[in-house]
């Protein structure tokens, strides 16, 4: 007689509220655009960059996710429209950039955390490695648990933006309109970094998708959680840049003190030590959910061989991958020296090159799957999706050719992120040379 592994579901409010911070987690980390793009261009990247970029990922996750809602998401889409091959490509790619993105959030924690205390850039590498930690442990909980704690901290991060929004506009007393924004004052090597800016800001709709197992009623719950999640991410992104627009924060001091101090320029200390513990939560709430998300991937991918096989071992009491949320957790406290701008670059080459085979996965599957059951499906017929996936092929391109054109100091992270792709097809080879050499003892 077999058991059935019985494992706690979220519902749609805690599943909005965990793509939120796996693809978001409020606008943290977006001070840099200003800066990148100017005054007044940085909205309408902002606005264009999410239509080309994220729109076609969502739809594209929406339509694979309702194919197949099982866990390792994208990784099994993958791999059962072009081979085990690809998708030993996805999971490893996917794997690699989540540690980079990981990376990031310890880092911004300390930033914001130093409003506080300063001087604790300090002790920066054991209050990453405390935050690194507590969340393993939170992770190996379950996810439900990571999906009640994303609430609380979603609230910590929206409440001081409902303030500051309310009070920049109250307190404002000239024109809340801003002229029409251009990019033709934008230098090539800024679009490129103001790309990658907004890029990192938006990514992640499928890492959301490879607990799937886990989501109640998981085709409707996806679909709603993910456009609620969406409008939520614009509506706050537009709204904060075009406050920092209103009240002519300088782009430097953005960029080097955060939303804090936008906040203490319009309502006081107060307010910059509300934003920043917002921003302290939205870490906290980021790593939380991502770590959730990625964990997932080496679980599955053991079980097809591709990975020892102890990473697939799962708690006794929680049924949670720990084994793999461990070696995560290891990983990325080698990584948190790494300067944001870097971890940048990498996080979004990386990822987009993943993206892409989850394109050609959606491409592949309509043209030789026709009569598979898609209870949703972008509604448009395979010629026009093809071309429509030229869109974010084009900001993908245009963001890495700003980052090799910008500096040596832009290119050697875009090298860094191409040998780290071309790292796939090394360790596939000596997945192969492996499978020889056992068959040839036996």
């Amino acid at each position: 007689m077999t058991s059935t592994r019985y494992v706690k579901k979220i519902r749609p409010i805690q599943l909005i509220a965990v793509i939120f911070f796996t693809v978001s987690g409020g606008p943290y980390g977006l001070e840099p655009l200003l800066d990148y793009a100017g005054q007044h261009e940085a909205l309408l990247v902002l606005l264009l960059t999410p239509l080309l970029w994220d729109i076609p990922a969502i739809f594209a996750v929406l339509e694979l996710n309702s194919m197949m809602p099982v866990t390792g998401g994208y990784y099994k889409w993958v791999k059962y429209a072009l081979g085990t091959r690809w998708g030993f490509y996805e999971g490893w790619w996917t794997w690699l950039y989540t540690f980079v993105d990981l990376a990031i959030y310890p880092v911004l924690f300390v930033q914001y955390a130093s409003f506080f205390f300063p001087g604790l850039e300090v002790y920066k590498i054991p209050v990453c490695l405390v935050i690194i930690w507590a969340s393993a442990g939170l992770n190996i909980l379950g996810i439900v648990p990571v999906g009640k704690v994303s609430l609380v901290l979603g609230a910590a991060v929206l409440t001081p933006f409902a303030i500051l929004f309310g009070m920049a506009f109250f307190n404002h007393h000239g024109v809340l309109f801003i002229p029409a924004p251009s990019l033709k004052h934008v230098a090539f090597p800024s679009l490129g970094m103001a790309l990658y800016t907004v890029m990192w800001n938006c990514l992640g709709w499928d890492n959301t998708t490879t607990y799937a197992e886990e989501v109640e009623k998981p085709v409707r719950s996806y679909l709603v959680s993910m456009f609620v999640a969406f409008a939520l991410v614009i509506v706050i992104y537009f709204l904060v840049i075009w406050v920092a627009q209103l009240w002519g924060i300088s782009p430097a001091v953005l960029t080097d003190k955060g939303f804090p101090a936008l906040g203490e320029m319009i309502g006081g200390h107060w307010l910059g030590a509300l934003l920043a513990l917002g921003g302290m939560a939205s870490t906290l709430g980021i790593y939380a959910a991502v770590l959730l998300s990625v964990s997932r991937v080496p679980q599955v991918m053991s079980e097809d061989s591709l990975l020892p096989a102890r990473i697939n071992k799962l708690h006794s009491r929680f049924q949670t991958p720990y084994i793999s949320i461990i070696i995560c957790s290891v990983v990325v406290s080698l990584m948190i020296l790494w300067t944001f701008a870097d971890l940048l670059i990498i996080d979004v080459t990386v990822y987009g090159a993943g993206l892409s085979l989850e394109y050609i996965s959606l491409i592949k599957l309509r043209r030789k799957q026709p009569e598979f059951h898609r209870p949703f499906k972008i509604p448009l017929n395979t010629t026009t999706l093809c071309l429509l996936l030229i869109l974010p092929a084009s900001v993908y391109f245009i963001a890495l050719g700003g980052a090799f054109s910008s500096s040596a100091e832009t290119v050697k992270p875009a090298v860094f992120a191409i040998i780290t792709l071309a790292s796939a097809e090394l360790f596939w080879q000596l997945l192969r040379w492996r499978a020889r050499k056992t068959e040839s003892v036996y």
